[in-house]
């Protein structure tokens, strides 16, 4: 009698405790918005989206796969260049421009111009908990990385 009550606690405690894994389809239909919005306009970027309740920093970036010799290194190239863009959204960046005209003359009055043109660009700062939401390849063969984060609502007023 005592087994028998025994096993009938367990199932019904394991009844009632029981999780099954799932998907949380608030996520799943933002992949699948962001993911056609790519395929119709092809973007890359920092951009802030919200559905109804949150606001969300994207980082869209397009790398050619043929590059990178494993996945590894593939996905953390993306990694990486997804928070430098997340960087530059944040906390700006510096930017210096220097154009240089070098001129020559040559025979017979004629000279030739050339026009050297540096930009440089410096940012500082990093940006945590950045997601990989998906990654996907489009129809001219680059590989896409969308990542993700979560932001307050005060950032959507920049």
């Amino acid at each position: 009698m005592k087994k028998i009550f025994i096993i009938l606690v367990v199932t019904l405690l394991g009844i009632f405790k029981s999780y099954s894994q799932g998907y949380n389809n608030n996520r799943i239909l933002l992949t699948n918005f962001l993911i056609r919005m790519y395929t119709n306009a092809p973007f890359e970027g920092v951009r802030i989206i919200n559905d109804y309740d949150n606001f969300y920093l994207i980082s869209v970036l397009s790398l050619d796969k043929a590059k990178y010799k494993t996945e590894a290194i593939l996905n953390r190239v993306a990694l990486v260049k997804a928070m430098a863009q997340a960087s530059r959204y944040f906390n700006g960046s510096n930017i210096v421009q220097n154009i240089v005209i070098r001129t020559s003359e040559k025979t017979k009055g004629e000279s030739e111009i050339e026009i050297v043109e540096n930009i440089r660009e410096n940012s500082v700062g990093y940006i945590k908990e950045l997601e990989q939401l998906t990654n996907f390849i489009h129809k001219d063969g680059k590989q896409v990385f969308i990542f993700i984060k979560k932001v307050d609502e005060k950032a959507n007023n920049r």
